[in-house]
């Protein structure tokens, strides 16, 4: 799989902050996976996302969140001051 690729998407403040949104609603439901695998535990009415463990589940939240990262400082960037 080609990682290398990139791509130029032009959405509006308002739509740029629903992605961004999205993206951490993804990110937390990967982080209650994997806290649920080292505690037992996990908040009412929250859906396991199936993956292999903790660690897994780990990365993917990681990814998210560097995919949020990275939107919130373009969208920095592209901000007058």
């Amino acid at each position: 799989m080609n990682h290398d690729k990139e791509y130029v998407i032009r959405l509006s403040d308002f739509d740029l902050g629903q992605l961004i949104n999205g993206l951490e609603v993804r990110a937390d439901a990967w982080r209650y996976t994997a806290a649920y695998f080292e505690t037992g535990k996990t908040p009412d009415g929250f859906m396991l996302e199936e993956c292999n463990g903790a660690h897994e589940a780990q990365q993917i939240e990681a990814h998210y969140r560097r995919i949020i990262r990275q939107l919130i400082e373009q969208r920095a960037a592209r901000s007058p001051a």
